[in-house]
């Protein structure tokens, strides 16, 4: 099976090709640039590179959220035009699932935090079982206040493993509350990853899971900003 995959619905914009069970290509980028300015031309640098021919992949794929509702909506504009132009099918993959692949196998509970701003994170709780290499959801994604997270994962009782730009954020925080046992990513599994993003959606694939591309859209777990202000503001009238 190959794959085209992407993921820009954070800090990095990534961008990766599997082929067979193989991560082929893949390119990182965490930069002070728009996702605009660089997804483009790193997924042309990966098929010139690869010498990846559009018509032979089998399916794209792409992280549809939660993240940064303006990388969201970049990537998956970018990964339904390319489906619309080649003719593939897209399979969509949790941001927070492919997070958790960046502790596969932890025996504990794999803990993705995305810093949604003013104390607020996007998270989601994972778990593997046996060899599998896909996680099993045990928190069900949410949007809330990091403290009622800790709070939560204290009374679970279980070691906890963080990732996610979360993470740098709110270390502080999640020293200073969390009463179990922990683990702080390193530099190589702290952020959104594409391979990883292509390795689920291979397995969802094969699960009969993927979609066409009209169907792909962002998934924000929380409204935009400006439609809460717009409400807020409504609310005083």
């Amino acid at each position: 099976m190959k794959i085209l995959a992407l993921d820009s619905s954070g800090l990095v914009a990534s961008v990766a090709y599997l082929e067979d069970g193989k991560i082929k290509g893949l390119i990182n980028i965490n930069y002070q640039k728009t996702h605009s300015q660089t997804l483009l031309p790193m997924l042309d640098e990966m098929v010139k590179t690869l010498e990846i021919d559009l018509n032979d992949i089998d399916y794209l794929a792409c992280a549809n959220g939660p993240g940064s509702f303006t990388g969201l909506r970049i990537g998956v504009a970018t990964i339904k035009g390319l489906g619309l132009s080649i003719g593939k099918e897209i399979v969509d993959v949790s941001t927070l699932e492919a997070l958790a692949l960046n502790w596969p196998g932890a025996e504990g509970i794999v803990i993705p935090i995305m810093d949604a701003r003013r104390s607020q994170v996007y998270a989601a709780g994972y778990s593997f079982e046996g060899n599998s290499a896909k996680p099993v959801t045990v928190i069900e994604p949410v949007n809330c206040e990091l403290s009622v997270l800790l709070e939560k994962l204290n009374a679970m009782g279980k070691k906890v493993f963080f990732t996610g730009d979360g993470v740098p954020v709110y270390k502080d925080m999640i020293a200073q509350s969390l009463k179990v046992d922990y683990a702080l990513p390193n530099a190589a599994n702290a952020y959104q990853n594409a391979a990883n993003v292509a390795a689920l959606a291979e397995i969802f694939a094969n699960e009969g899971l993927a979609k066409k591309a009209a169907d792909i859209s962002p998934v924000y777990l929380r409204k935009p900003q400006a439609e809460r202000e717009r409400e807020a503001m409504q609310g005083t009238n």
